[in-house]
């Protein structure tokens, strides 16, 4: 059973606030879900004790808008340049291989990707990535 869902993300930066919004939507959904702003440090403190977790973030690869990944973070390390970084430079990727190598990583730690389109200032999610929050939840919850 999850323990804890944690959708980084600013939900000023358009596409960028598609975890807080999947995570709103789980959480209403009875899951233990809450918003988290993705700075590394922060991260590795609020999975602490957890046995399994489950972040949702936006994602910037090149693949088409609206594209869902889920990626196993226990087992492989994340593709570089993949997630937005924080304001630090010390983001969900870098707190990862921290964790990771300092034995700091829950038993289980599934991250779903969902590809933004646009990340500059507004409050809405391009047409691709509200569309995939539907997918995400409906994903997440059957974890």
């Amino acid at each position: 059973m999850i323990e804890l869902v944690l959708g980084i993300g600013n939900r000023y930066r358009s596409d960028d606030a598609v975890g807080p919004v999947v995570a709103d939507r789980l959480a209403a959904l009875g899951l233990p879900a809450r918003e988290h702003s993705g700075e590394g440090a922060g991260l590795i403190e609020a999975w602490s004790g957890a046995g399994r977790v489950v972040v949702v973030d936006a994602t910037q690869s090149g693949a088409p808008p609206g594209t869902v990944r889920r990626l196993d973070a226990g087992a492989e390390a994340l593709p570089v340049g993949m997630f937005r970084y924080s304001s630090h430079r010390f983001g969900l990727a870098e707190a990862v291989e921290t964790a990771r190598a300092l034995g700091r990583l829950p038993e289980s730690l599934v991250i779903y990707g969902i590809e933004g389109r646009a990340f500059g200032f507004g409050e809405a999610l391009s047409t691709e990535v509200a569309e995939a929050v539907e997918e995400v939840v409906r994903r997440v919850a059957g974890e």
